[in-house]
């Protein structure tokens, strides 16, 4: 049976011999005692749960289908089609209790406190004012910039923490029930990782849990294929943003009209889909006493929304064709009228007819 002796000694014969360099082994971490964590899980039967959940009040919409109180979630799409423009319209008319075309609001008045990375004081006030001046927001409406210079302390081990800390404060000294953060690229420091966006989504899921809020986070698409339908693959950096969330919805961009846009669910936890690819909200943006805003009109297909403008027209010319020749007119008299030849005129009446 060979001899154990202290590391201390084989330490000594190592040096003392010319036998290679003692390295003990590597002790083995005990595994944590089970009974530290009883309290990391709750369990109960089936039927149980089902009691508990029956208990618990129903969820109340913020912004209809797409937003519910207690819910992290995240709104995005390309740049300059109206994100925050959405996002301060959700939160005047949260301030207000005052609800937003066919969205239902289930709740009171709420504190919103709006996390404003993208614009500065001037351009705020810019888009909120006309010739008669400027927007009156209600005084539940607080909004706080972003200082760019402000330097990171050593205590903080990333910028993430040291953003979300910046929030955290704000949030103690002003009390709102609900947080919008324009945008989430500015929090993650610039970083597009999965192990960012993972550090990001548990800190304001803890803020969520901590403070009771409802949370809104404005993101970014890259550069996307127009014609594509917008999936949860459009959204910047890591797909992990979105499976944090409790719902995700985008805005679109029309082909059919200049300055049309859609909304669309992307998900949802609390509800069915709603607004999916089959019923997308039709809007478009619009000034009224000051105040820019999105007016919705309607419901459509996406598919009817981002088709390529050739198809379009193709669609366009076929239905005037179309309306003419109902009206008795011949080819000639349609060709004529819609300033295009005869023969496309001919090859569109047979296509309608096959």
């Amino acid at each position: 049976m060979p001899i154990s002796r202290p590391d201390e000694i084989e330490r000594i014969r190592a040096m003392a011999g010319s036998r290679p360099a003692f390295r003990p082994k590597k002790k083995r971490p005990l595994p944590p005692d089970p009974h530290l964590a009883r309290y990391l899980f709750r369990a109960a039967t089936g039927n149980r749960w089902m009691d508990l959940g029956e208990r618990e009040p129903p969820k109340k919409m913020l912004f209809g289908e797409f937003w519910f109180r207690g819910e992290l979630c995240i709104l995005f799409a390309d740049t300059n089609m109206g994100k925050s423009v959405l996002a301060v319209q959700i939160a005047n008319s949260l301030s207000r209790r005052s609800a937003i075309g066919p969205f239902a609001l289930d709740a009171g008045s709420m504190k919103v406190l709006y996390i404003d990375f993208e614009l500065s004081t001037r351009q705020f006030a810019d888009r909120y004012r006309d010739e008669k001046g400027p927007f009156r927001f209600s005084d539940n409406f607080v909004r706080a910039d972003f200082d760019p210079g402000a330097e990171m302390p050593g205590s903080c081990s990333s910028w993430n923490e040291f953003v979300v800390a910046g929030i955290e404060y704000k949030i103690e000294l002003i009390g709102p029930q609900v947080l919008i953060i324009d945008n989430i690229s500015c929090l993650r420091g610039g970083t597009e990782n999965t192990a960012g966006a993972l550090e990001l989504m548990k800190l304001l899921k803890l803020l969520k849990k901590q403070y009771g809020l409802s949370i809104l986070v404005l993101a970014h698409t890259p550069k996307r294929r127009p014609f594509n339908p917008v999936t949860v693959n459009d959204l910047q950096g890591s797909k992990m943003l979105a499976s944090f969330a409790d719902s995700a919805f985008a805005i679109g961009r029309s082909t059919r009209q200049t300055g049309l846009c859609y909304l669309k669910q992307i998900k949802q936890r609390s509800v069915g889909q709603t607004y999916g690819a089959d019923n997308v909200c039709l809007c478009r943006l619009h000034r009224s006493r000051g105040f820019l805003r999105f007016l919705f009109s309607g419901n459509a297909r996406e598919t009817d929304h981002i088709q390529p403008p050739a198809r379009v027209e193709r669609e366009k010319l076929a239905d005037a064709v179309w309306k003419l020749s109902i009206a008795g007119l011949t080819q000639r008299q349609i060709a004529g009228k819609l300033e295009v030849s005869v023969g496309l005129v001919n090859k569109v009446v047979k296509g309608a007819e096959s």
